[in-house]
């Protein structure tokens, strides 16, 4: 073999080589778009016997956890959290956006096994619930002995065979209580939250916080001693992966609060209510706006350079102060 056709054979080498990383580039690139929001409808919660129609509460709020869950395992390119292989193992804003999705999944889940289905503490709780909520704390990166897909797919299937209990007037076991102490429950795990991702969003440009962790409380305490003032920062390279992380918990919780405008319907009504859960969907909503930037700028403040983390923080505190608002609503006799 001359030295000419080991020069061929290296640049055909070559330009496969970069062809190969083009492609997976673009591929890359198609698997990172995230879903749209979808419309939440209660077409199928009616029972039809006759010319009646019985409305079936519980069945929009159940079937709109169950197509959230599916979107994050079916949506283009699947799930890829657990992906080991290129282009998915490079790509870390899709799978931040898809554990935002999967931490409000497990949390309605574990309103609806905990709260939603009994009807008071002593209550037996509803088995296919029970075994449902287990399936989707699987670890969210497991790609085997079981991958995570396995399980959440499981939990899903659960999910669809308690929506349709709902609808079985032989089965009175299987109940959904729309009652504003269940509703109540729910939101304030959605609230610690929103919450809990406004502070990580605010912490990308750091700053000094005051502790605030014993307030309120003259007799607190905690198990050891920490600073009177926090430097908190968010390092740079998780500054992506916390605002996708929120947009993917904003995404989710979009439909599950537009089924409970419809599950709930009454209980809101009764405390003139609607209005404030109306008002927090649509913050979450501005939360959904289409990104320009190729990059998540982390700008100062106030500074020229945009700080895309801040946004987002800024509706999902509003978001946040609006559910505080609507539990003390809801509390109220």
């Amino acid at each position: 073999m001359n030295i000419l056709e080991n020069r061929s054979i290296l640049k055909i080498a070559g330009y496969s080589l970069l062809g190969l990383i083009i492609l997976l580039y673009i591929v890359g690139i198609f698997w990172s778009s995230e879903p749209d929001v979808f419309e939440v409808s209660d077409a199928d919660a009616y029972l039809t016997s006759g010319q009646n129609k019985t409305f079936v509460v519980g069945y929009t709020t159940v079937a709109t956890t169950e197509k959230v869950a599916r979107t994050l395992l079916e949506k283009t390119g699947g799930y890829l959290s657990n992906d080991i292989t290129p282009p998915s193992i490079f790509l870390d804003n899709i799978p931040s956006w898809e554990f935002g999705v999967l931490v409000q999944v497990r949390d309605m889940a574990s309103a609806l096994r905990n709260h939603m289905s009994r009807s008071q503490s002593q209550s037996l709780e509803n088995q296919f619930l029970k075994e449902a909520e287990p399936r989707f704390n699987n670890d969210h990166d497991m790609w085997m002995f079981p991958e995570s897909e396995s399980k959440y797919r499981e939990g899903i299937e659960l999910l669809s065979k308690y929506k349709q209990s709902l609808a079985e007037k032989d089965s009175p076991e299987n109940q959904f209580y729309a009652r504003a102490d269940n509703l109540n429950a729910w939101l304030l795990l959605v609230e610690k939250r929103l919450g809990g991702l406004s502070q990580r969003l605010a912490a990308s440009v750091g700053q000094e916080r005051l502790n605030t962790d014993l307030s309120g409380d003259s007799a607190a305490a905690q198990s050891t001693q920490s600073s009177s003032s926090l430097q908190v920062k968010t390092p740079w390279l998780e500054i992506d992966n916390n605002f996708y992380e929120a947009r993917g918990a904003c995404w989710a919780l979009i439909h599950m609060l537009k089924a409970i405008q419809i599950d709930f319907k009454p209980v809101l009504q009764k405390k003139n209510a609607e209005a404030s859960l109306a008002q927090i969907i649509r913050e979450l909503e501005s939360t959904q706006e289409g990104i320009w930037s190729p990059v998540i700028l982390n700008g100062s403040g106030f500074g020229f350079v945009a700080n895309h983390s801040l946004v987002m923080a800024s509706y999902i505190s509003r978001a946040n102060a609006g559910l505080i608002d609507l539990r003390e609503l809801l509390a109220k006799g």
